[in-house]
């Protein structure tokens, strides 16, 4: 997908703002190669930044080996299947706006990258995901997984002992409902809502983004910015504009700190 800025500019733009770290994400290859060959544009940048790996059919899937490659060169976060999600598919092809935005390049549809075998359990690769994510204490992100995948993947990662964990976007393309949400916040994982969809309301009105904070508390709730394309906001002028609309909205200051610097930085394990 085209960019506005390379990882290193991002960087540069955080870092006046005081960001302590940022990561970048793509869903179709690990972006700890992209980080590592930034080095030395990167080398007077306060911002730390990280890299991860999304589990799609670009990657081979739940693939442990790209998993070890990535956190042994230093990947802080993976994400379960996103575009290739059986949620994800779904939602595309009913939608051929979503379908033809996550095809950039005229790029080959997706493979579906199930978590569950025939026989309705986890498949192993799962478990030894979970594993690998915990022994590097790297940060699982639910991806596009529909609400029975992501909560089955959630409680998996809590009964082995991981407290880092993410649950993307609940209310876009993945229909996680309160209910689903709220289990799995009291099992630890923390809810998170991409600025991009509040950004002067492009895809929700800011009484959604509130109305989440509401259900699971700030300190279940993390934001992402999940811009810098073409045609978006860049990412640090995203966080300006809904940190303001939240101030003016009357949530307290502690409770934003919570949601951009707390609960991120304990993810990403800033302070381990």
């Amino acid at each position: 997908m085209p960019r506005r800025i390379t990882h290193a500019e991002a960087a540069e733009q955080a870092a006046a703002l005081g960001f302590r770290a940022i990561v970048v994400k793509c869903h179709y290859h690990d972006t700890v190669t992209d980080v590592l060959s930034m080095a030395p544009l990167l080398s007077g940048v306060s911002t730390r930044v990280y890299g991860g790996i999304a589990l799609n059919s670009q990657v081979g899937g739940l693939n442990p080996h790209a998993v070890d490659r990535c956190l042994r060169m230093g990947g802080r976060v993976i994400w379960f299947p996103t575009i290739s999600s059986p949620a994800h598919l779904c939602h595309a092809a009913e939608d051929p706006a979503v379908q033809s935005h996550f095809q950039p390049l005229g790029m080959m549809q997706s493979d579906e990258v199930p978590i569950f075998g025939p026989d309705g359990d986890l498949l192993p690769a799962v478990y030894t995901i979970i594993e690998q994510a915990k022994e590097a204490g790297a940060l699982i992100s639910t991806g596009h997984l529909g609400p029975e995948a992501a909560r089955a993947l959630v409680e998996a990662a809590a009964a082995a002992g991981h407290r880092r964990l993410i649950l993307s976007h609940p209310n876009y393309v993945v229909d996680v409902g309160a209910k689903d949400a709220i289990a799995m916040a009291e099992l630890g994982a923390v809810i998170e809502h991409e600025v991009a969809m509040y950004h002067n309301d492009k895809i929700f009105p800011l009484q959604v983004l509130l109305d989440w904070i509401e259900l699971v508390g700030p300190e279940h709730t993390a934001l992402g910015s999940d811009l810098g394309q073409v045609g978006n906001p860049l990412p640090m002028e995203g966080y300006l504009a809904i940190v303001g609309r939240l101030l003016d909205s009357g949530v307290p200051e502690r409770d934003i700190r919570l949601m951009v610097h707390d609960n991120p930085a304990r993810l990403i394990g800033l302070d381990a």
